[in-house]
C-alpha cells in the first residue's frame, strides 16, 4: 500500500513505516501529523484510488521526527556597468515525518 500526497507544492509518494520530508515546520518532535491532501492510494489488493484533484476521505497519519536544515543557497545579484553587487543567502528548514498509517 502506498499513496502519493501533496506538501510544499510537492508531491511525495510514502509507504507505512517509511520516511518523508516535508517543506517547512510540521510540529514539535514527537507530535502527531495528519496529511489530508491525497492525491492517489494504492491498497495492497491492487485497487487504485484516484481524486479529482484530492481522494475523499483518504488522509496519512505521521509522526514527527525532527527538523533539519537544507544546504545553503547564495543569491548574486550584479548589473553590469553601475557598480551594483549583492550577495544574499537562505537555508530552508524541512521537517523529517515517519508515516504510521493510511487510512482511505
Amino acid at each position: 500500500m502506498y499513496a502519493i500526497i501533496q506538501s510544499g507544492g510537492h508531491q511525495l509518494r510514502v509507504e507505512p513505516g517509511g520516511r518523508a520530508t516535508l517543506a517547512g515546520t510540521a510540529g514539535e518532535p514527537g507530535a502527531e501529523l495528519t496529511l489530508n491532501e491525497v492525491l492517489l492510494v494504492e491498497k495492497d489488493g491492487g485497487e487504485v484510488l484516484t481524486g479529482a484533484p484530492y481522494v475523499a476521505n483518504a488522509r496519512v497519519v505521521a509522526v514527527v521526527d525532527g527538523e533539519s536544515r537544507g544546504p545553503k543557497i547564495r543569491v548574486f545579484k550584479k548589473k553590469r556597468r553601475k557598480g551594483m553587487r549583492r550577495t544574499k543567502g537562505h537555508r530552508a528548514v524541512h521537517t523529517s515525518v515517519t508515516i504510521r498509517e493510511i487510512q482511505a
